[in-house]
């Protein structure tokens, strides 16, 4: 069977540096760290004090007032996100259309936190009387969005989420581009989006110990690579992609942006939270998506590396790179954008991959901002593209993402030609 090429025909998002697809692209460019204190809650009692909020964000410009209130945070974000990249693919203006054909899938990788906590709360406090609202299920649980979307739009094709925690929006990605090229659908709206910046979400993480806790310096507190790294921030926000068959892209006079040729998936098999020391499952998931792209390692340019900036993550990451790509590692440039947007969850993967799409479009590499002290751990020889932004050509680009749980996901997008 010969297996149809997909591309990539429009992209939205909403991020800590950027509330659009301009904004977002002017934020990695420019090197801009998305990190505040937190204005969502009261921090005074909390360890971690700060996040990669949103700026100027009000879902009301978006959406009714009423179904804002009917609707949770992070199904705000997957509107607004997926709302720009259908706009910026144009497919709806494509009069023969066939919507049954469309499909979408969209994920989270905790949902609604803020109306489970919001409900759970009020149960609390009104002396344990159940008096929940009737919004309350369809507000908290993940595959909500896609259901969201579809209706407003009209698209009938395959709907569902995927979930493996910060790997999930990637594994969304590749679900969508397996179904296409299968010639089960001709399109999909693919992205993910997460609001836990919430008590419930710094409170939790806090509790792992898997947030950093430098409240003295929160802008400089994600520093993928650093010696001084002492875990992730916490991100919120959206990113959404319109793939598509390459001959219906084609056919109705798409702009093509970029293609996307393999996507790998593994597992750990090692541990609840913590990843595999010698990075095997990092390993094998790169290499299953070098296999399934038909690809040699030395094609790859750049790498948007999962970098949450936490002590044994980055470590195990940059073992398998080496382990996997070799001296061609020395070639490559490697970046963690999450040290500009902190790290959005379930979301991450598709804000990346729209990070590593604009690398190819625009030849350049996003930094690893931050970087003050090196750590010996880490070859001098690799290029982690510190501080500032790098112009190079870049024809072929690899994300990672990796989630709890030992989940592993990586997807490969090339220049269309």
């Amino acid at each position: 069977m010969q297996l149809k090429r997909v591309v990539v025909t429009g992209m939205g998002a909403l991020t800590p540096i950027g509330n659009n697809l301009d904004e977002y692209l002017n934020g990695l460019q420019k090197g801009v760290s998305g990190c505040h204190p937190i204005t969502k809650f009261d921090t005074t009692h909390f360890k971690t004090k700060f996040a990669c909020e949103l700026k100027g964000f009000n879902a009301e410009d978006f959406i009714d007032k009423k179904e804002v209130r009917r609707i949770d945070p992070f199904a705000h974000y997957a509107l607004v996100a997926s709302e720009e990249a259908i706009r910026h693919a144009k497919i709806l203006e494509y009069q023969a259309l066939n919507k049954d054909r469309v499909g979408v899938i969209w994920t989270s990788g905790i949902g609604g936190l803020f109306s489970f906590q919001e409900e759970v709360l009020a149960y609390g406090a009104n002396g344990k009387i159940p008096r929940f609202s009737p919004f309350f299920i369809p507000k908290m649980i993940l595959d909500i969005a896609a259901g969201h979307i579809s209706i407003k739009h009209g698209f009938r094709g395959p709907n569902f989420s995927v979930v493996s925690a910060c790997a999930s929006s990637t594994n969304a990605l590749i679900e969508a581009y397996n179904l296409i090229r299968l010639g089960k659908s001709d399109a999909f709206i693919v992205g993910g989006s997460e609001a836990a910046i919430t008590e419930a979400g710094i409170g939790g993480f806090n509790a792992l110990k898997a947030l950093s806790e430098r409240n003295d310096s929160p802008e400089t507190a994600s520093r993928p690579f650093d010696l001084d790294r002492d875990g992730f921030v916490m991100g919120e926000g959206a990113g959404g992609l319109v793939l598509e068959e390459l001959e219906h892209a084609q056919k109705r006079g798409a702009t093509i942006f970029a293609e996307m040729i393999g996507g790998g998936m593994s597992a750990d098999a090692y541990h609840m939270t913590a990843p595999h020391p010698e990075g095997l499952g990092a390993l094998n998931v790169m290499k299953n998506a070098l296999d399934d792209a038909q690809i040699s390692t030395e094609s790859i340019d750049y790498i948007n590396v999962h970098g949450t900036s936490t002590p044994l993550g980055d470590i195990s990451e940059i073992k398998a790179i080496e382990q996997l790509f070799g001296e061609h590692a020395y070639n490559i440039n490697i970046s963690s954008t999450k040290s500009m947007t902190g790290h959005l969850l379930g979301a991450a993967g598709a804000i990346e991959a729209i990070a590593s799409i604009l690398a190819l479009q625009h030849n350049f590499i996003p930094p690893t901002i931050n970087h003050f002290t090196d750590d010996p751990a880490f070859d001098s020889r690799l290029n982690l593209t510190f501080n500032q932004a790098q112009q190079k050509q870049v024809s072929v680009a690899l994300s990672n993402t990796f989630g709890f749980g030992g989940h592993n996901a990586s997807v490969i997008f090339r220049k269309y030609s």
